[in-house]
């Protein structure tokens, strides 16, 4: 386990590079069910995962040594069970903060974790808690970014990168470092209590957001404009009948 290796206050500053695990999340959930002391901010990186995971078990498919795959170990215990959507604000917000400046404004997020490029998914997120009373006591937030894949599967739609984009490779260590310390910018927002900060911020950032877009909703197909998301994460959509609620697993976005 190296330490201090990026410029930040402790998001990183124990950091492992693995170079083949089935996921992240899973090795760093492994650690801590056995009892494995794991400071605050331990990133665990790995060169190729062979069973990533995203939203609702999803595959996470990467070409070895090209993208980033890391999860960061965190302990929110500032943040109640019911507030658990904010750290998915804050986490979605520190990767877009930091990719807004390489790709400009047309970087959003498409609720309720994935990072997006026009109409292009460029990332996804995971966060898996472990809740102690009314409190979250560790999240392990599964990150993956195209950075330097330039070619995809056919059944990945709409896949794109940030070398795709840009016609540049990154140095993904470097690149690390500058999300590490965007996240732990938010992070430390999300703990001094700057919420109204983050769901304003959020929001601004959503993709689709008042703009007529396609739905689907189990085996309907509809359209909508997002206007806002609730308290608690869910999507507030203006539909032809008025406004509609939905949470993750009721409605997804037709791009």
């Amino acid at each position: 386990m190296q330490s201090n290796v990026f410029n930040t206050r402790f998001v990183g500053h124990s950091f492992v590079k693995l170079v083949k695990v089935d996921s992240t999340n899973n090795y760093l959930k492994n650690l801590l069910s056995n009892f494995e002391p794991l400071p605050q901010g331990t990133v665990i990186m790995a060169d190729e995962q062979f069973a990533g995971r995203g939203q609702s078990n999803h595959k996470w498919l990467s070409q070895k040594g090209k993208n980033l795959t890391f999860s960061i170990f965190l302990m929110p215990n500032f943040l109640a069970v019911q507030q658990q959507f904010k750290l998915n604000q804050a986490i979605t917000l520190g990767i877009t903060d930091c990719l807004i400046k390489l790709l400009g404004n047309n970087c959003k997020i498409k609720w309720p974790n994935d990072i997006y490029f026009n109409a292009d998914k460029i990332g996804g997120i995971l966060i898996e808690n472990t809740v102690r009373g009314h409190k979250i006591s560790e999240s392990v937030v599964g990150i993956g970014l195209n950075v330097n894949q330039k070619q995809f599967d056919s059944s990945l739609k709409n896949a794109n990168s940030l070398a795709h984009i840009l016609g540049v490779d990154f140095d993904l260590i470097g690149l690390l470092g500058d999300i590490l310390k965007a996240i732990e910018i938010r992070y430390d927002m999300l703990e001094a209590g700057m919420i109204s900060v983050l769901d304003k911020d959020f929001t601004q950032r959503l993709l689709g957001l008042n703009t007529l877009c396609q739905f689907s909703n189990r085996n309907e197909i509809f359209w909508a404009s997002i206007v806002d998301v609730s308290e608690t994460g869910l999507l507030i959509l203006e539909t032809e009948t008025g406004q509609k609620w939905f949470n993750v697993k009721e409605v997804m976005m037709v791009i």
